[in-house]
């Protein structure tokens, strides 16, 4: 087994990495802004990018059913656990904010409507109250995103920096085949 990821793989973690950190920002800023065509524009923008996360959490997890990671690099058997337990979150996480953020438009009445071209069925019918709950879930979960994913890269760098092991080039430079 090699000792790093395939390409694939890599290219997967990192356009997933990248749109979750743009919508993270997106979505903060969007909701200052004021109401308008432009507000608007963005919350499509924004709910196409969570989706599109939706779409590659999915292709992502067929991946990593059919293509072994490699093995851990050695660490203390805590540093191995909490790995564990990080990524499970995240992987948690890349599932439940696209489908609380679909499940808040549904229940606002808002259909979504991907690239203006697909229209998506409603999760949920109409219900502002439980709208509003949706939309609770869905800020409260972008804070601990952000928090994982900020512990995620700290490790990254831990690893790199510190320890001076190959975690992280393990995710920048792909095996052979």
């Amino acid at each position: 087994m090699s000792a790093n990821y395939n390409r694939t793989a890599i290219a997967l973690h990192w356009v997933v990495a990248g749109l979750v950190i743009i919508l993270l920002a997106v979505g903060w800023l969007m909701t200052d802004m004021a109401i308008g065509p432009t507000r608007l524009q963005v919350y499509s923008w924004h709910k196409w990018g969570g989706i599109t996360v939706l779409g590659l959490f999915f292709v992502r997890g067929l991946w990593r059913l059919t293509h072994p990671v490699p093995a851990p690099l050695p660490a203390p058997a805590w540093q191995q656990k909490l790995a564990e337990i990080m990524h499970a979150l995240l992987y948690a996480m890349l599932l439940v904010q696209p489908l609380t953020g679909w499940l808040y438009s549904s229940a606002a009445g808002r259909q979504v409507v991907y690239l203006n071209l697909i229209p998506l069925p409603n999760l949920v019918a109409k219900n502002p109250p439980l709208g509003a709950v949706f939309k609770e879930i869905h800020a409260n979960g972008a804070a601990l995103l952000a928090v994982v994913i900020g512990l995620h890269a700290l490790a990254a760098l831990k690893h790199h920096f510190i320890d001076r092991d190959d975690t992280l080039r393990r995710m920048l430079r792909a095996r052979a085949h």
